[in-house]
């Protein structure tokens, strides 16, 4: 989604009222928002319009926000939430240790300001002389590999994690890294946004430089240098296209043949001292790093210093002083996004602790706003779009029998996760003081960091989660086969246990046929059962397969966004599949198992159809400001809202019946140009 993956690998978008919208407003009746509906628009020529209009018109993103729709909104909600959770736990004088000292003293010691400010950035002082310490090319690898927490990834990416093709086991692998603009075109594109946004990074640069004490003329060299650097290595990069094929993605070699390829980054003695010795590594992109073997040595190392004390700033500013966080927000909030102001300290501190300490934060937050009978609720959703999938899988025409059993087989080896963990980690050896903000961020990373660590060479822990419990959001893994949904948006509008079915299949059904169906789009088809990376599908399949989503990428690559920027087809294509196959799943349960869906009576003068429709058409609700929507295009695999309500609406039959959807209406496609996959 908003990656629901709505991320397809982990992680929706868009609802609320009319007027300037209030997070705190009371829900509608029944789920559906009929005030924000435009029915002055006809459902036939815009659905989106049609069952947003209204408040699409009535409703201002707020001057802190890049976006705004159903997930920002309930975001906000939670926000509010959270801060309460905080601020009750930072004034409960709990005992060292405990849940509520750790997440209440990590909030108090964000939101002392007087305390951070007056340290300016004296917390990165030392690792910023360390690096000025640094002579050539190979005191910076050794730099790297000693300091992967201070800059040490700049130039070289390695971590652990499961390995694509034997999911049970952890594996070292490396990925390519160095820059810093959003994607690899930023760097060479001259249309106006891009130079725009190339500009003032430059700009963010310098401004780091010259409040750690470098003169502005040295400092803005030191940006142009840096960006000439990144230009080179953004050449050698895969794109985010490419990097939708997990199989060139899965590069394996034994570490001692890749550390041939590249002599010069003395790769076996830099993963040694990392606590990465490994027999065996993946590399995702073996050209980033041949690349790199050749021109590290030649490279001025100046330069090569000057871009990790940024990579060292920039990663440390929103933890320093104000003039740092301005600088930050100066760049990403206002330039990439369109943001006209900050949010609120408390909101950017509610958020930092849940990223950082979620199975702290997320345990106090589910005791007290997770109702067990909207887990209960979920179970039985979700045991009924499974069972219409597979009832869709066996029923496919152009699916073989010998490919079906093992969709099937897939399907039932679902793993559901509903709320949150099974088992809450414990960040054992965190000791979060009241009096150290900065100490504290650093104390959860390295305990991060050490966590991962500790997984190489151990069985691959299951009951983990890819979300935190107060996630607005939902994800399915391919890797664990898994499909996951946070207690965070297991609430209106995404699912309201007082409102019909008709609503609650439309929306929350929705999510959790987009999930399920990410197992089998252009990505997650390529995992088996067990999660591994193995191609189960006969020829004429895979080639059926394959003509049914180019419809998908052109459908998309025809959607306008901005003057002539168009959606890309290819980049959204996993996320696209998804919404289509969720809605198609999930309106199938809607008729097999609810009375409701069998039925014809009418509700706020709207059949069950209608209502299964508006509901799925208002969970993708949102307004975004133009730098926003320009940066997802080119980056977020997820299509802008009105989009991912339209497309799939106009490939779907029943909708078309619902609303009287007629050749010659916007909304209709030929049936010959519809898609059908799942």
């Amino acid at each position: 989604m908003e990656r629901l993956r709505f991320t397809a690998s982990w992680m929706l978008a868009g609802a609320l009222s009319v007027a300037f919208v209030k997070s705190d407003d009371p829900k509608p009746n029944k789920g559906l928002d009929l005030s924000g509906m435009d029915l002055s628009v006809s459902p036939r020529e815009d659905f989106f319009l049609y069952s947003n209009g209204s408040w699409l018109k009535k409703t201002d993103i707020p001057a802190s926000e890049t976006a705004w729709g159903s997930f920002n909104i309930l975001r906000d909600s939670n926000s509010k939430h959270l801060k309460a959770i905080l601020e009750e736990a930072a004034a409960s004088k709990s005992p060292k240790g405990s849940v509520k000292q750790r997440v209440g003293d990590f909030f108090a010691s964000g939101m002392d300001t007087i305390a951070i400010e007056k340290l300016g950035y004296e917390p990165i002082k030392a690792v910023l002389t360390e690096i000025d310490k640094i002579k050539n090319y190979e005191d910076l690898l050794r730099y790297s590999a000693t300091h992967p927490q201070d800059g040490g990834s700049t130039f070289i990416g390695a971590g652990i994690g499961q390995d694509a093709k034997n999911p049970d086991t952890y594996i070292v692998s490396m990925r390519q890294t160095g820059t810093g603009l959003p994607e690899k075109d930023y760097y060479t594109k001259t249309d106006e946004p891009t130079i725009k946004v190339r500009n003032a990074y430059k700009k963010y640069i310098a401004t780091l430089f010259t409040l750690t004490g470098t003169d502005a003329t040295k400092a803005q060299q030191l940006a142009d240098d840096i960006l000439a650097l990144e230009t080179q290595i953004a050449a050698t990069h895969m794109g985010r296209i490419e990097m939708r094929n997990p199989v060139a993605m899965y590069n394996k070699f034994a570490t001692k043949d890749f550390a041939a390829k590249v002599p010069n980054l003395n790769l076996v003695s830099a993963l040694t001292t990392m606590r990465m010795k490994t027999d065996s590594i993946i590399v995702g992109q073996p050209k980033y790093y041949e690349a790199l073997n050749e021109w590290l040595p030649k490279a001025n190392i100046e330069t090569l210093k000057a871009k990790m004390k940024f990579s060292v700033i920039s990663g440390a500013a929103n933890y320093l002083s104000k003039p740092f966080v301005e600088a930050s927000f100066e760049y990403s909030g206002k330039t990439l996004n369109g943001q006209k102001v900050q949010q609120e300290r408390w909101k950017r501190i509610s958020s930092l602790t849940d990223n950082l300490a979620g199975d702290l934060l997320g345990q106090l937050y589910v005791e007290k706003h997770f109702k067990p009978e909207a887990k209960k609720r979920m179970d039985e959703l979700v045991a009924n779009l499974q069972k219409v999938f597979e009832k869709r899988i066996n029923e496919l025409d152009w699916m073989t029998a010998e490919t079906k059993v093992e969709a099937l087989r897939k399907l039932n080896a679902f793993t559901p996760k509903i709320g949150y963990p099974s088992k809450w980690k414990t960040y054992e050896g965190v000791n979060v003081k009241r009096n150290d903000f900065y100490g504290n961020v650093r104390a959860f990373g390295k305990w991060r960091y050490e966590e991962m660590l500790g997984r190489l060479g151990k069985p691959v822990d299951k009951t983990e989660w890819g979300m935190t419990p107060p996630t607005v959001n939902a994800y399915y893994s391919p890797l664990r086969n898994e499909i996951a949904f946070p207690a965070g948006i297991l609430q209106w509008p995404f699912f309201d246990p007082e409102a019909d079915d008709a609503f609650n299949y439309g929306a929350i059904g929705a999510v959790i046929g987009h999930e399920m169906t990410h197992g089998f789009d252009d990505q997650g088809r390529q995992y088996n059962y067990m999660g591994m990376l193995k191609n189960w599908w006969k020829k004429d399949d895979n080639d059926q397969f394959k003509q049914r989503a180019q419809v998908v990428i052109d459908q998309y690559d025809g959607f306008t966004v901005l003057d002539n920027l168009h959606v890309k087809g290819q980049l959204t294509l996993g996320e696209n599949i998804a919404d289509i196959g969720g809605l198609s799943v999930a309106y199938e349960a809607f008729k097999t198992f609810t009375k409701q869906g069998k039925g014809n009576e009418k509700i706020d003068g709207f059949t069950p159809d209608q209502r299964f429709f508006l509901a799925f058409g208002q969970i993708w609700r949102a307004k975004l400001r133009d730098e926003a929507l320009r940066l997802r295009v080119n980056t977020d695999p997820h299509s802008p809202g009105q989009f991912r309500a339209n497309g799939p609406l106009s490939n779907f039959e029943p909708f078309y019946k619902a609303f009287g959807v007629q050749p010659g209406d916007k909304m209709y496609r030929p049936e010959a140009n519809r898609v059908k996959i799942w």
